[in-house]
């Protein structure tokens, strides 16, 4: 298997939908929406792909500062390229762009929450999450 990491955005709006379709994020992501996968992509501070005879088979998408603090948004894999490594290797080479020191955050899908103590994350009870489109209780600040 023959597979080529990049870093930087080289895939296409089109490109990154159909990938997460192929993959379990699909199902929690906006695959139905490309001005978000859009903005989802430019916006991204780092974007490292995998890539199997110019298709893309697998993505990691960070938002950071490169020093203190990375969010790893998406890890997202083909199902047909899983239990490969890609995943794995997909963070390393984001680990390896990001400060020697920066701390990689990340919310783990359902169906992979027994994968990241294998690649040496930490679980941590205090995340919190404030959907989308919900506005503050009455008498909290907006």
């Amino acid at each position: 298997m023959d597979i080529e990491y990049r870093a930087g955005a080289c895939i296409t709006v089109e490109q990154a939908i159909e990938l997460y379709r192929r993959s379990t994020l699909g199902e929690r992501r906006p695959v139905d929406r490309p001005d978000i996968f859009q903005a989802m992509l430019s916006n991204a501070s780092l974007i490292v792909t995998a890539w199997s005879g110019g298709r893309p088979v697998g993505i990691a998408r960070t938002l950071t500062d490169f020093r203190y603090v990375a969010y790893l948004a998406d890890l997202a894999v083909d199902a047909e390229f899983q239990h490969r490594g890609i995943g794995r290797r997909l963070v390393e080479e984001t680990r390896r762009r990001l400060g020697s020191e920066c701390m990689v955050v990340l919310l783990a899908a359902p169906k992979a929450n027994g994968y990241y103590p294998r690649l040496g994350f930490e679980p941590n009870p205090r995340a919190w999450v404030l959907p989308g489109g919900r506005t503050p209780p009455e008498g909290e600040p907006r």
